[in-house]
């Protein structure tokens, strides 16, 4: 195993500084989205100009198979949910199960205020017409993003749905799953009732989605989470099409205390690093046992599991992890604030209460007995969550994500009149007389008297 060191800041003794001064001392992988821009923008272009020819020249290219069609046949997902492992298929259904009962109450109805008697704000919600959802196929394979991404968008009443996810190569000789995306996530398509796939991955595929192909409408949306070049071309399309988040490496950040059990913090830690070599895994405490004891833990705990010397020990000796050591939990709160961090786990005495405060996380998950694990499968939770600090200022991924607020503005002739002489004095203060001539023209070019 390679050595296994995990970086300390230590915050304690001096005050600690305020805004982006605190933000700077702590740990973050370097994910330079900016940088990655002038490789995607051809790439793009390119499935602009030339369509499914050029996304099957991409997928001979990045992803090692020959193509003759994007689109994923039908038979296809009714096969991979044929043959999906009957263990594998409940817990899918359960995680769907559980995913729609806590999307499902997100739903929003119209609400009416009345401003003024016969002057009335409507305010509806109207879902998006198409959404293209992307699930990584790279280092992993996430059947569970596929749930994450279609939930929301089914619960919010998106008429369209479709999903791009990278083929595969064949496994052996004569392997018809060859040039498929996994038959794990071709099976969560099925159950999904999300029957429209596409075998394209990395920029190319956010490009068919947001320019459309011979083979593929064009979507209003593209979210779910990718490498860093799915990343780029979002930021490349923002404007034309709405995106979820600009998905960085995962993030886990706990926040303990000594009540915390060094055992859960070590394999909590364990379970996001093994994702990438990028993750962050990021303990703050105001307890030196506790940090002790949590990696006298790590050692035997990664050598019992798998992905040690390519993810996990990468992961926490990377400068993205490291222990931050705090004077007391009022520090360690105004840490995590300024981490904004993906997952956020609360393992500190009344653990409920401290979650109260937070105001800066993606998601909190609350004492020992609610893990990140968890609601990475089955809590019911949504695991699309903001990274690198974008906690601070954005939402995971929900059914308002699919949804667009429109106002309706209804008033009656008295109403427009009582409120008129306003408007024109607003507009004429802005020097748009034309705004308030539009009013004017209304009453015979005369401002009425107010009431």
């Amino acid at each position: 195993m390679q050595t296994l060191s995990l970086a300390r800041i230590d915050l304690r003794g001096d005050a600690l500084p305020e805004g982006g001064a605190l933000r700077d001392l702590l740990p973050r992988a370097e994910f330079d989205v900016e940088a990655a821009l002038d490789k995607v923008r051809p790439i793009c272009e390119d499935v602009h100009h030339r369509g499914t020819a050029a996304l099957i020249e991409y997928a001979e290219k990045f992803d090692g198979v020959t193509l003759e069609q994007i689109r994923v046949p039908a038979e296809a997902l009714e096969k991979a949910l044929a043959e999906l492992d009957p263990a594998v298929r409940a817990a899918l259904e359960e995680s769907i199960r559980r995913a729609r009962i806590v999307h499902r109450e997100q739903r929003r109805a119209p609400h009416t205020t009345q401003v003024v008697p016969g002057g009335t704000v409507t305010e509806k919600w109207v879902p998006v017409e198409r959404v293209g959802l992307y699930a990584p196929g790279g280092r992993s394979v996430y059947p569970s993003s596929v749930i994450m991404n279609a939930v929301p968008a089914q619960e919010a009443g998106v008429g369209s749905i479709a999903l791009a996810s990278p083929p595969q190569k064949p496994r052996f000789e004569g392997d018809a799953a060859g040039g498929l995306p996994h038959p794990t996530i071709l099976a969560a398509c099925a159950l999904l009732g999300v029957d429209e796939v596409y075998a394209a991955g990395g920029a190319q595929a956010v490009a068919m989605f947001a320019y459309g192909t011979d083979e593929c409408a064009p979507a209003n949306m593209v979210t779910g989470p990718g490498n860093i070049w799915v990343a780029a071309a979002k930021r490349y399309f923002t404007g034309r099409i709405g995106i979820d988040t600009e998905a960085g490496p995962t993030e886990i950040a706990v926040l303990a205390d000594t009540t915390a059990d060094p055992v859960h913090v070590a394999a909590d830690l364990i379970s996001q690093a093994e994702h990438d070599p990028l993750a962050a895994a990021v303990l703050v405490t105001d307890s030196v046992e506790l940090a002790d004891a949590v990696e006298r833990e790590l050692r035997p705990q990664v050598a019992a599991t798998k992905h040690v010397e390519d993810r996990i020990v990468p992961a926490l000796s990377g400068r993205q992890s490291a222990i931050v050591l705090v004077d007391g939990l009022e520090e360690g709160l105004r840490v995590v604030d300024a981490y904004g961090a993906e997952h956020l786990e609360i393992q500190t005495a009344d653990a409920a209460a401290v979650a109260d405060r937070v105001r800066n996380a993606g998601a909190i998950f609350v004492g020992p007995w609610a893990p990140v694990s968890l609601g990475d499968y089955c809590a019911g939770s949504n695991h699309v969550l903001p990274t690198g600090g974008c906690a601070c200022h954005s939402s995971g991924l929900s059914v308002q994500s699919f949804l667009r607020g429109i106002h309706i503005v209804d008033y009656t002739r008295d109403a427009l009149a009582e409120v008129t002489h306003h408007v024109v004095t607003l507009a004429e203060a802005e020097d748009l007389p034309a705004h308030g001539a539009a009013l004017k023209a209304r009453f015979g070019w005369k401002v009425p008297d107010s009431k």
